[in-house]
């Protein structure tokens, strides 16, 4: 039987929050008293857009890719994971229709940001503006992100069959 000509990828990432910033989100440093702790540059919805471009096209996960446990990805800008989740996605036969994603952190309040971390997804990805969504959320109190002690993105993409 052929494989649809659709495939859709969720993305989950979550990471605990330390003083001092920038936050690193979106690719793009967001002035915040509060930074992402990780392994990588800690890019929670670069991380999330990674996992669910890979799981769409059934190429892995982030963590396959990109190891915590290989130096070499020690301080490395989620940016490439991107990149390299999008080259492979593509050279597989696919191409991506969109990607929805949302941000939960209690702060900072990341609408103010939501247009540049759109711009710089689209640059990294090739994608236009327009098929990127990105939505902040709060924990209204509640939990590690309610409590300002992590960060979390979710995103969820739409793949289509190109080859």
């Amino acid at each position: 039987m052929p494989a649809p000509p659709l495939r859709v990828g969720l993305g989950y990432d979550t990471h605990k929050l330390g003083n001092g910033g920038p936050l690193r989100l979106g690719g793009i440093d967001i002035e915040s008293n509060v930074h992402a702790i990780g392994h990588s540059d800690a890019d929670v919805l670069l991380h999330a857009m990674t996992d669910a471009l890979l799981g769409a096209a059934d190429l892995g996960d982030i963590g396959q890719l990109f190891p915590d446990t290989d130096e070499r990805n020690r301080g490395r800008e989620s940016s490439e994971f991107l990149e390299e989740a999008i080259r492979r996605v593509r050279g597989a036969g696919w191409e991506v229709v969109n990607l929805d994603s949302v941000v939960l952190t209690q702060r900072p309040k990341i609408a103010p940001y939501l247009e540049e971390m759109k711009n710089r997804v689209g640059e990294i990805t090739n994608l236009s503006p327009a098929h990127i969504g990105i939505k902040g959320k709060t924990g209204e109190g509640v939990g590690a992100i309610g409590h300002a002690e992590a960060i979390s993105a979710r995103c969820v993409t739409l793949l289509y069959r190109t080859g």
